[in-house]
């Protein structure tokens, strides 16, 4: 059972002492990244099945 505790109370003083926590601007740049990066995918990905649908009913229709 020590272990144990000695686990969460090593893991509370790395959290408070040596984690180094982003800023409020790091934060909001970081954010915005993310969203960018998603929205950018997201639309490679609507692409990519909107382009597959098509050629998938141009065959479709040959047949």
């Amino acid at each position: 059972m020590n272990k144990v505790s000695n686990y969460f109370s090593e893991s509370y003083k790395e959290l408070l002492e040596k984690v180094t926590w982003p800023s409020w601007t790091q934060l909001q740049q970081s954010t915005m990244i993310t969203l960018a990066a998603t929205l950018v995918i997201t639309g490679v990905v609507w692409v990519m099945d909107f382009v597959a649908a098509g050629g998938l009913n141009f065959i479709y229709k040959l047949f």
